[in-house]
């Protein structure tokens, strides 16, 4: 297996709120570890929600006390648990200092088996499975307009360019507390899996990322041509891409 992960502030934006981090080896009781965080906030918030996510919730699982009892059944438990983690600080953070108030991060974050893929999930950064006849969205967008299209009351197309389509009902740091989704899934016939933020899925079409992530090159080539063709498109957000290629 593997992975290759970059990141980029895009053609827009002036500073960079999105976070990543790729581990292609064991830490603490887990496999492998990959996560993407897209901030929001402030000025400079949204860039200190995400590199908080990724520090306390990587610092969770490098620290947790149990290694030696933890094994796949007990994935999820440890990711929700590091979500917690960071979701409580980051929460804390925003209470406690005025800059910071109203900050918050979305996460996706996975370990992968030779089998499995366990992720946790919240906000509207996504995890897909990919090979070289489908794109399959693993994860669910927390957004106002998602919950649209579930209930059926607006079409895909008329999603896509809906004036609420980045309105986000769920991240890290909520003043409630988090509601995350675990799940555990059959990797099947996955070739790649691919973790990014909005700034990614909303540049490229589902076709034309399916054609690099399919194509020739070693994976930090393909992760890198991700991104210059979201910038290409317009760039319009920070642009975050993880890349793990479990069975090509």
């Amino acid at each position: 297996m593997y992975a290759a992960g970059f990141t980029d502030k895009g053609v827009t934006r002036n500073q960079n709120q999105d976070a990543i981090f790729v581990c292609n080896q064991h830490i603490g009781a887990l496999p492998n570890l990959f996560i993407v965080a897209d901030g929001m906030g402030g000025h400079k918030a949204g860039d200190v929600a995400s590199d908080m996510a990724i520090k306390h919730f990587t610092g969770y699982i490098r620290d947790f006390k149990a290694q030696d009892f933890v094994t796949s059944e007990n994935y999820l438990d440890l990711l929700m648990s590091a979500a917690k983690t960071a979701d409580e600080k980051i929460a804390a953070k925003a209470a406690s200092d005025e800059d910071m108030k109203g900050m918050g991060t979305t996460l996706t974050a996975c370990t992968i088996t030779d089998d499995k893929i366990f992720y946790v999930h919240i906000g509207d950064s996504r995890a897909y499975a990919v090979n070289h006849f489908n794109m399959k969205q693993l994860t669910t967008d927390h957004t106002f307009v998602e919950e649209l299209l579930r209930t059926g009351r607006i079409s895909e197309e008329e999603a896509r360019t809906h004036p609420k389509r980045n309105v986000i009902t769920k991240v890290l740091g909520m003043p409630e507390g988090m509601e995350a989704d675990a799940k555990a899934l059959d990797l099947g016939d996955a070739a790649s899996i691919l973790l990014c933020s909005d700034g990614l899925s909303n540049m490229l079409e589902k076709e034309s990322m399916m054609k690099i992530i399919n194509g020739l090159g070693y994976v930090e080539h393909r992760t890198r041509y991700l991104i210059e063709e979201a910038n290409k498109n317009g760039g319009l957000d920070n642009i975050s891409a993880v890349l793990i290629d479990v069975n090509r």
